[in-house]
C-alpha cells in the first residue's frame, strides 16, 4: 500500500527514467535537420571530429547527441533505414551500462548501431556478442555499412577464422563476434607463449545481444578447454549393458525435479553381484559407482532427439533453450561417454581440463557491459545480483495489439495432438499464417508425420534442418503457411507478414541463368503486399505453443514472434497433464479436478486460473535454476580470484620486461619459504634444522651451501647469508652463457640490418622464460583437477556442520598457495639445473631463442585440444614444446653451393633464409 502510494506521487523508476531520457531523445532530433544538410565526406569527418574533442576532455555522454544523430543520418543514408525515437531511447539504455528489453521487431540489430559507434570513439575497442556465427556475420556486414561510411572499421569473430585474422578483427573500432568465440580466444591468449599472438585487447565495452540468452540461460555451463587424457573405455561398455537389468523405483529412483538419479540398496547389491565385488563404496571400487551413476543418467534422463542428435555417429547435444546443435562441445564428468555407450557408438576419451571460465565472470571483465533482448524483465533480479545490470523496458514504437489466449489443458498428449492439427487445419484453411513452437525435435516430427498425413504442406525448423533457418523463418508470415520449430525459431530474424521479398528475390534469381535481382524483387515486393493484407485480414500471425517450457522467458520469445510493429496476431498454448512441466509440477492435482467436474475425453480445462498455476511452476523452476547458476558464481568466484592472479602472473613473464625482477622476486620467495620449513619464525634456534636447510637449498640450486657458525643463531642473518651464495651462484649460471651470447653475435652481426647483439643474460632470461610459461601452465592444469575433486567432495562437510562453501575457500586458498610454491620452487630448480655445452663437446648446442632462419621446429608435444562443455578449439592455441638448434655452418661465400645438400647457392637456400621455423629441407 505505501509502495503504491509512493509510486503514485513520484511515479515508477521506469517512468523517471524515461523522462529523464526524453530530452536527450529531443536533443539528437534537434541535430537532424543540419545533418542531413552535410555532404557524405563532412557527415563522415564528424567522426574525427569528435575524437579530437574527446582528446581534449569533453566526455561520452556530451557528445551522445551528436553522435546518436550522425549514426541516424549514415543509416538513413546507406541502408535508409532511420532510427525510431524508440530506438534511440533503447541506444541511450544501452550506452547507460544497462539492459534493454524492447519487444520482437522492434530493430534491435540497429538499436546497437550508436552506443556502439559513440563508444568506439575512444579507440579502446566496442563488441556487439551475438549467439551464433550467421548473426555475428550478418549484422557485421550489414551494420558495418553504417561505420564504414563514418570511417570505422569493423570486425567479425568466426568459428573458422586463423589467430591472425582474429587478431585483425580485435583490433577493429567495432567487432561483432559469439559469446563462446570471445570467451575461448580469451582462455587461448593465457595459453600462449608471445605476446605477438594475442589477439584481444582490453575489456572495455559490450552489448550482449540476446541477453538472456547468453547470461542466464548458458550461464550454468562454463567454457573449458581441455586434452584428451588416455583410459580404459572398455568400462563404460561393461556397465551400460547392466543397466536394463535395473527397474526403476526398485533399483534406482529418478527425481526429474532435481534432474538426478539415486541406486537404492537393492540397486546397490545387484551391481555388486554383476561386477563381483564385496563393496562398491570400497575406495578401490569407487570407479564403479561413477560409472553406473553416468550410465543410469544417460539411460534415464538424457533423452534422444531431445537432449542430443546422433550426427554423423557422434552424440551431439542439442541445446534445451534453442533447439540448436552444439557441435563440438560435450558433457563432462564422464557422462558424454555414457550417453555414447547407450546409443552404441564410438566412445571417446575423456579430457583433462587445460583452462576454464564461466561466461559471469569473463563478462564482468568488462569496464562497461550492456544487454538487449525481448525478454529480460522476468530475470531483472538476477541481473542486478550477478552483473549489476539494471533492466529498462524501451516501449514499443506502435502498440502491441497481440492477443494472447489462455492456455488449454488436456488429459492426454493424443487429445493434444488431435487438438493442435485442428487449429493448424482452422488457420490454413482461412489463409492464417501460423507458427507451431515445440520444445524438442522429436515433438516437431510428430506434428509433422500427422500434417503429411493429412497432406498439408507445411516447413519444419529444428537441429537436424537448421542450415535453411534464415529462410524458413523470414517466409513464415507467407499466406496460408504453417511452421514446425524447436525454440530456435529464429531470433536475430523478423518475420514479415506477407512474406520477405528479398530472400525470394535472392532465390529466384540466383534459380535462374543470368537472373536479375531487380526485376524478381519488384515482382516479389508486389505479390508480398498483397498477401500483407490478406494476412491482416485473416487476424494476422498465430503462434501456437505445443508445451510449455520451464523458462517463461522461453514462452514469451515465443509469442513474440507475433505483433511486430502494431500487427495483429494471436497466441495460444495448448498442453497436457503428460507434458513434462505438467508431470513434474501439479499434474495430479488438475487431473482430480476434471474427474470432479465430470469432464469428458477431449474436452479442455481453459481457465486463468490454471494458467497462473503453470505460470507459478515455471516461476518455481526459474528459482531453482537462479540457485544452481548463483552456486556455480560463488564457486567460481574463489577460482576467479586464482584465475587471476596466475594469468596476471603469466602475462607478466610473457612480456619478459622486467624477467630478472620477477626472477630475483621468485628465488627470493622460494629461499623463505624452505627457511620457514627448517629455521622458522617463532621457534627456538636449538629446534633450528640447520642442516636440513643446507640440503634443502643444496637440492634446489646444485651448490654446497654453508652457514657460518656465528650467525647460525640469527634467522636473518643466516637468510641474508644464504641469499648473496644463491644470487652468485645465479650470476655464475648467467655467464656461462655468455658464451652462447658471443657464438649468436659472431654468427649473425653480419648478416641481418638492425641486428641487436645479445648477452649472456639475455638468453638466459629467454629460457628463464620458458621455463616459467611451461612451469606455471603445467601446474595450473593440476590446481585446476585438484579444485574440481575438491568441490565435488566439499559438500559432504554439511554433515559436519560445517558451510560447505567456506570450508571451499579456505582449503582452495591452501591449494592455491601450495601451487604457487611448488611453481616458483620448480623453476628455481630447473634453473640452476641447465647446462651450456660447448659445440666441440656435442657437435650441436641448445639455445632457446635463435633467429629463426637456423631454428628446426620440433613436433609439439602436447595433448589433442578438444572442448568439453565448449566449441572446438585451433590447433594453435595450444601450448608447444620447441627445441631448437643451432648448426655448426662451414664457413661459406655468398656464392658457394649451400652445405645442407639442396643444390641451391648458399645466399639462395631455403634453410638459410626460412623466416617461419621449418625443418633444413
Amino acid at each position: 500500500m505505501f509502495g503504491s502510494l509512493i509510486k503514485k506521487i513520484f511515479g515508477s523508476s521506469h517512468t523517471r527514467a524515461m523522462k529523464r531520457m526524453r530530452p536527450l531523445v529531443e536533443q539528437v532530433n534537434s541535430y537532424e535537420d543540419a545533418f542531413s544538410k552535410l555532404s557524405d565526406d563532412e557527415l563522415a569527418a564528424k567522426t574525427v571530429e569528435f575524437k579530437g574533442r574527446l582528446e581534449q576532455g569533453s566526455s561520452l555522454d556530451l557528445l551522445l547527441p551528436e553522435a546518436f544523430a550522425a549514426v541516424r543520418e549514415a543509416s538513413k543514408r546507406v541502408l535508409g533505414m532511420r532510427h525510431y525515437d524508440v530506438q534511440m531511447l533503447g541506444g541511450i539504455t544501452l550506452h547507460q551500462g544497462k539492459i534493454a528489453e524492447m519487444k520482437t521487431g522492434e530493430g534491435k540489430t540497429l538499436v546497437a548501431t550508436a552506443p556502439l559507434y559513440l563508444n568506439a570513439l575512444e579507440g579502446k575497442g566496442s563488441h556487439l556478442v551475438t549467439v551464433n556465427d550467421y548473426l555475428a556475420s550478418r549484422d557485421a556486414d550489414w551494420m558495418g555499412k553504417i561505420y564504414n561510411f563514418l570511417g570505422m572499421e569493423v570486425g567479425k569473430i568466426l568459428s573458422d577464422m586463423s589467430n591472425t585474422e582474429r587478431r585483425h578483427s580485435y583490433a577493429c573500432d567495432i567487432t561483432y563476434g559469439t559469446n563462446n568465440e570471445f570467451g575461448f580466444d580469451y582462455l587461448r591468449d593465457n595459453m600462449k607463449f608471445r605476446l605477438a599472438d594475442y589477439v584481444q585487447r582490453k575489456h572495455q565495452y559490450a552489448i550482449v545481444d540476446e541477453v538472456d540468452s547468453i547470461l542466464v540461460d548458458e550461464a550454468r555451463t562454463p567454457l573449458i578447454i581441455s586434452g584428451q587424457i588416455e583410459q580404459d573405455l572398455e568400462l563404460y561398455y561393461t556397465i551400460n549393458k547392466l543397466i536394463p537389468f535395473l527397474k526403476k523405483d526398485e533399483d534406482y529412483i529418478v527425481d526429474e525435479k532435481h534432474h538426478s538419479v539415486t541406486l537404492t540398496d537393492d540397486g546397490v547389491e545387484k551391481i555388486e553381484k554383476h561386477v563381483g565385488v564385496g563393496n562398491i563404496y570400497d575406495p578401490r571400487h569407487i570407479e564403479y559407482l561413477h560409472h553406473v551413476n553416468k550410465a543410469l543418467q544417460a539411460h534415464t534422463l538424457y533423452k534422444l532427439d531431445q537432449n542430443y542428435l546422433i550426427v554423423d555417429n557422434k552424440v551431439v547435444i542439442v541445446d534445451e533453450f534453442t533447439g540448436r546443435l552444439m557441435s563440438g562441445r560435450r558433457w563432462s564428468d564422464g557422462l558424454h561417454q555414457a550417453v555414447e555407450a547407450k546409443e552404441g557408438v564410438p566412445i571417446q576419451n575423456e579430457s583433462q581440463t587445460l583452462a576454464t571460465i564461466t561466461f559471469q565472470n569473463y563478462f564482468r571483465m568488462y569496464t562497461k557491459l550492456a544487454g538487449m533482448t525481448g525478454t529480460a524483465d522476468t530475470e531483472a533480479e538476477e541481473f542486478k545480483k550477478t552483473y549489476g545490470l539494471d533492466t529498462l523496458v524501451v516501449p514499443t514504437n506502435m502498440p502491441l495489439i497481440r492477443l494472447d489466449q489462455p492456455d488449454v489443458i488436456y488429459r492426454s498428449e493424443r487429445e493434444k495432438i488431435a487438438a493442435i492439427i485442428d487449429q493448424i487445419i482452422e488457420c490454413n484453411t482461412k489463409g492464417q499464417p501460423i507458427l507451431v513452437g515445440t520444445v524438442s525435435v522429436e515433438k516437431s516430427e510428430v506434428i509433422s508425420k500427422v500434417l503429411k498425413r493429412k497432406k498439408i504442406s507445411h516447413s519444419v525448423l529444428n537441429a537436424k534442418n537448421h542450415s535453411k533457418e534464415a529462410e524458413i523463418v523470414a517466409q513464415a508470415g507467407r499466406k496460408g503457411s504453417v511452421t514446425i520449430a524447436t525454440n530456435m525459431a529464429g531470433r536475430g530474424t523478423d518475420i514479415v507478414l506477407g512474406g520477405n521479398p528479398e530472400f525470394l528475390a535472392r532465390k529466384a534469381s540466383s534459380e535462374e541463368e543470368g537472373g536479375d535481382y531487380e526485376k524478381w524483387f519488384a515482382h516479389f515486393k508486389q505479390v508480398c503486399e498483397k498477401e500483407r493484407q490478406e494476412v491482416l485480414e485473416s487476424g494476422g500471425f498465430y503462434i501456437l505453443g505445443t508445451e510449455r517450457h520451464e523458462s517463461r522467458r522461453i514462452d514469451n520469445q515465443l509469442r513474440g514472434r507475433a505483433g511486430r510493429q502494431g500487427d495483429p496476431g494471436e497466441s495460444r498454448f495448448y498442453l497436457s497433464l503428460e507434458d513434462d512441466l505438467m508431470r513434474i509440477f501439479g499434474a495430479e492435482r488438475i487431473g482430480g479436478l476434471m474427474d470432479r467436474l465430470g469432464m469428458e475425453p477431449g474436452v479442455p480445462i481453459e481457465h486463468n486460473l490454471v494458467s497462473k498455476a503453470i505460470e507459478n511452476a515455471q516461476m518455481r523452476v526459474e528459482g531453482r535454476n537462479f540457485d544452481i547458476r548463483k552456486q556455480l558464481l560463488e564457486y567460481d568466484d574463489v577460482m576467479n580470484q586464482q584465475r587471476k592472479a596466475v594469468y596476471d602472473l603469466r602475462h607478466s613473464v610473457v612480456e619478459g620486461t622486467n624477467i630478472r625482477e620477477l626472477v630475483f622476486d621468485m628465488l627470493e620467495a622460494v629461499l623463505v619459504a624452505v627457511a620457514e620449513n627448517h629455521v622458522a619464525e617463532g621457534v627456538m634456534h636449538e629446534d633450528w634444522d640447520i642442516q636440513g636447510l643446507l640440503e634443502a637449498m643444496r637440492q634446489i640450486c646444485q651448490i654446497e651451501f654453508d652457514i657460518p657458525d656465528h650467525i647460525r643463531n640469527f634467522r636473518d642473518k643466516i637468510l641474508e647469508h644464504l641469499w648473496s651464495q644463491m644470487e652468485a651462484a645465479y650470476r655464475q649460471k648467467e655467464q656461462e652463457f655468455q658464451y652462447l651470447a658471443d657464438r649468436y653475435n659472431e654468427r649473425y652481426s653480419s648478416e641481418e640490418e638492425g641486428f641487436q647483439p645479445k648477452t649472456g643474460g639475455d638468453i638466459f632470461g629467454e629460457i628463464e622464460q620458458r621455463f616459467y610459461l611451461k612451469e606455471i601452465d603445467q601446474q595450473w592444469r593440476e590446481h585446476l583437477n585438484e579444485m574440481s575433486a575438491l568441490r565435488d567432495a566439499i559438500g559432504l562437510r554439511g554433515y559436519a556442520q560445517k558451510d560447505p562453501k567456506q570450508e571451499y575457500k579456505r582449503e582452495g586458498y591452501d591449494i592455491f598457495v601450495e601451487m604457487l610454491n611448488r611453481t616458483k620452487s620448480n623453476v628455481a630448480s630447473q634453473i640452476f639445473r641447465v647446462k651450456v655445452q660447448r659445440e666441440e663437446d656435442v657437435g650441436i648446442q641448445p639455445v632457446l631463442q635463435a633467429p629463426k632462419k637456423v631454428q628446426e621446429i620440433a613436433p609439439a608435444e602436447t595433448a589433442q585440444q578438444v572442448a568439453t562443455e565448449s566449441a572446438d578449439t585451433p590447433a594453435e592455441a595450444l601450448p608447444t614444446k620447441v627445441t631448437t638448434v643451432v648448426r655448426e655452418e662451414p664457413k661459406l661465400r655468398r656464392n658457394d653451393p649451400c652445405w645442407c645438400g639442396s643444390g641451391k647457392k648458399y645466399k639462395q637456400c631455403h634453410w638459410r633464409k626460412d623466416t617461419q621455423g621449418q625443418a633444413n629441407p
